[in-house]
């Protein structure tokens, strides 16, 4: 039976709670009535410390209540861990002590991991999961370290965590300074190796998997971060750590992202880009979408081809999306790139500025006569061992090219000369 309630209120727990429990909520009001960060609630926190000194302690929570903080006060010193009032308890928080730099950093460390994503996950969203090693505290031994009932105050430190040396700086002069109990390194409890718990070792913590669902919008970018709050490592006496995932998106094969545009390499023919083409684009959800281009478009290397609508999904509204960037490379012929002699190139593209009628062009494998065929469009077919019409075009006038492509009729052509060019 408790005979007073006064510190379970205090926490907002019942009176049989636990210690999980109890550790809970002295972790949600330390930070609300944190002096540092309610500088007006310095009075609050320290009624909060003073209970939760009380409750967290087997013994000092049974003598409490059996009698109630009337109870604790006649257990002098030893109901309050060495403190002769709550202020003391205060002022070795924030007055410079060993313990004031554990509560200056009254969270757990944050971890990091990193998870690799591919262009598609990030396109049309996904779950993932992430399997990872973090501690938490023993539920055998609630955090303690020893077996139920085998807890001891430090003798040298009262359970303080600390000592206070006393240094004679001159005549009526002295210093007294606060460091770390050397004989429990500050943790205020002396564990003989025979009473550690079994499950942790007497380290408080162990280890376990812990596995999260890492739930990946639309949109989502390379390197951003999703943070899972309080899921990091647990530490006796500290709010729990957050674990942050970083994205990493692997490169893809085809497309490139930019912001929320993609951009699409397509190497197309000569051909296909002086006379018009029809090219077929696979997207990261597996649709198939047409780009063509007109007879007269003429598509030059680098060229770009807009279609709105079809990029990444713009992240929380996925109903909006970024651009398709279509970044055309045109790929030239071979021999005009090994060939030596360009000076034949001018006459060729002046030539090939009314292409309205031509389906592609190549060159004659001939050295002696660097000849640029056109072949016309459309192309009829030619009856057995007829040769399609075609127009030549030499650079050289006095090459005797006309040799090379006779006209069905063995004649001279229409419009051809020898010196440089023939049907």
């Amino acid at each position: 039976m408790v005979k007073e309630t006064g510190y379970y209120d205090l926490l907002g727990v019942r009176p049989g709670a636990t210690l999980e429990e109890i550790k809970r909520a002295y972790r949600r009001l330390a930070l609300r009535y944190h002096p540092d960060k309610n500088p007006s609630e310095g009075e609050r926190f320290k009624q909060i410390s003073q209970a939760y000194e009380v409750l967290s302690d087997t013994q000092k929570r049974a003598l409490y209540d059996r009698g109630g903080e009337r109870a604790m006060k006649e257990g002098g010193a030893g109901g309050r861990g060495g403190f002769a009032s709550p202020m003391d308890i205060f002022d070795l928080f924030f007055g410079g002590g060993v313990r004031m730099r554990g509560w200056a950093d009254r969270r757990g460390k944050t971890v990091v991991h990193q998870l690799s994503v591919s262009l598609e996950d990030l396109y049309s969203g996904t779950t993932r999961k992430l399997s990872l090693q973090k501690n938490v505290i023993c539920r055998k031994c609630g955090g303690c370290g020893v077996r139920e009932g085998a807890q001891r105050r430090c003798p040298k430190c009262h359970g303080s965590g600390v000592e206070m040396r006393i240094h004679q700086l001159g005549p009526g002069m002295i210093q007294q300074i606060q460091t770390m109990c050397s004989q429990c390194q500050g943790q205020g409890e002396w564990i003989r190796p025979r009473d550690c718990c079994p499950a942790c070792n007497g380290r408080k913590v162990v280890r376990e998997k812990k596995i999260l669902s890492v739930h990946l919008d639309k949109g989502m970018k390379d390197g951003q971060k999703i943070t899972f709050h309080e899921e990091g490592d647990q530490v006796p006496g500290l709010e729990p750590g957050d674990i942050i995932i970083v994205l990493d998106q692997k490169e893809h094969p085809v497309f490139r992202r930019s912001g929320n545009d993609l951009i699409v390499r397509k190497e197309i023919s000569l051909a296909d880009a002086l006379c018009g083409c029809r090219q077929l684009i696979r997207t990261l959800d597996n649709r198939t979408l047409l780009v063509s281009s007109q007879p007269g478009d003429v598509i030059r290397p680098g060229d770009l081809k807009c279609i709105p609508n079809e990029g990444m999904p713009v992240y929380r509204s996925p109903y909006q999306r970024g651009k398709l960037i279509i970044q055309f490379q045109v790929r030239i012929l071979p021999c005009i790139m090994e060939s030596g002699d360009r000076s034949w190139l001018p006459v060729a593209l002046e030539l090939l500025g009314d292409r309205s009628g031509f389906q592609g062009a190549f060159l004659s494998p001939w050295r002696w006569a660097p000849t640029l065929i056109l072949i016309p469009l459309p192309l009829s077919l030619s009856p057995p061992g007829e040769v399609p019409r075609a127009r030549l075009a030499a650079s050289r006038p006095a090459a005797p090219a006309a040799g090379l492509l006779p006209s069905p009729g063995g004649g001279d052509g229409d419009g051809g000369h020898r010196g440089g060019g023939a049907e």
